[in-house]
């Protein structure tokens, strides 16, 4: 619900009263001081205080619907003005009517017209002061709800677009692999097409901000596993392992496969050998960690000169949904290049 003012909310309305309220007792007081009692005592005060608040509420919606700039900001002190005059104005008559049998009060209401005006003025005042600030403060806030819904939008964005990049990047060599496959083993492209299908439906039915589980993440990399080990035999092997109880912790999901896929990269095309690729799953204190690791040649692969649209975009990703950068990790020990991931559990 928006608020039209600041006295729309309760607890500033009931200390607005509150305080009225009292001004209004010490404003008995202070006539009953001057030797004036019953009826001239309440009229005054009721009918001073009760065109005090008509007043206050014109001006809260006057600047409700117009408020002058920061450079114009002299003119509240004209509004303040204006609204005080009008208001000791309509004072001054209402009381001399009410009073009007009352010897030596219009001397004394003339006499007392300076004190009004000032007070009036300062209520005015503070008034108009108290509504400009809770106004800017309510831009403020809804400038910053915008801003911070723009820069949401501008992450899902830059998010979804590095899926998009992703996919056709692993479509791209699977659809190489398989054209390589057609001529000499045609059974095997097939059973490769049927599983880029699956993988790629999988895909498909992901949504950025529902995270799936470790074990749903697995199974779909092993989609992805699978066509590869159509494309490279025996040669692609890997071995997953995962502690208890890291089956039901979640990541963002297609986290995984860029980073596999870089692993494949740098462990296979430059060699005839077989190669192993390890992931191991550790549960940390409300932290996921993975750890990738695969064995490349030093003299051929080129790791540490850059880590790939793959690896970056993982990266990128684990920023945009986190602001952290310690969250990704890649570190070289030997021929064993090793990329490491924790993920934060919401």
């Amino acid at each position: 619900m928006v608020l039209s003012s600041p006295f729309s909310q309760p607890k500033i309305l009931l200390s607005l009263l509150f305080c009225w309220l009292l001004l209004g007792l010490l404003q008995a007081y202070a006539l009953n001081s001057f030797g004036w009692e019953g009826k001239v005592v309440w009229s005054d005060c009721a009918i001073s205080n009760i065109l005090l608040i008509g007043a206050a509420f014109v001006l809260i919606n006057i600047l409700r619907f117009y408020r002058p700039r920061i450079d114009r900001y002299w003119l509240l002190l004209s509004y303040s003005l204006f609204f005080a005059v009008i208001w000791l104005f309509l004072c001054y008559q209402f009381l001399l009517f009410c009073n009007d049998d009352q010897p030596n009060y219009e001397l004394f209401l003339v006499r007392s017209l300076p004190i009004r005006f000032i007070f009036g003025f300062l209520t005015m005042s503070w008034i108009t002061m108290l509504t400009i600030i809770w106004h800017n403060q309510q831009d403020q806030k809804a400038h910053q709800q915008r801003q911070t819904q723009a820069e949401k939008l501008a992450r899902e964005a830059e998010l979804l677009n590095l899926r998009e990049q992703l996919n056709p990047h692993f479509l791209f060599n699977s659809l190489n692999s398989i054209n390589a496959l057609v001529g000499s083993r045609p059974a095997e492209a097939r059973h490769m097409i049927h599983q880029l299908s699956d993988f790629l439906r999988g895909t498909l039915k992901k949504d950025e901000d529902q995270w799936v589980s470790l074990t749903e993440e697995l199974n779909h990399l092993q989609l992805y596993l699978d066509i590869e080990k159509v494309r490279f035999g025996h040669r692609l092997q890997t071995e997953i392992t995962s502690e208890p109880g890291c089956a039901q912790m979640h990541l963002p999901p297609m986290l995984l496969q860029p980073i596999v896929e870089n692993a494949i990269k740098f462990g296979l095309y430059d060699t005839i050998d077989g190669v192993i690729i390890r992931i191991q799953a550790e549960c940390l204190e409300n932290h996921l960690r993975l750890t990738i690791q695969n064995p490349f040649d030093p003299q051929t692969a080129r790791p540490r000169q850059g880590t790939g649209f793959g690896l970056s975009s993982v990266q990128r990703r684990l920023y945009l949904l986190f602001a952290r950068y310690d969250l990704f990790a890649t570190k070289v020990d030997g021929s064993l290049f090793t990329t490491i991931l924790i993920i934060p559990q919401l």
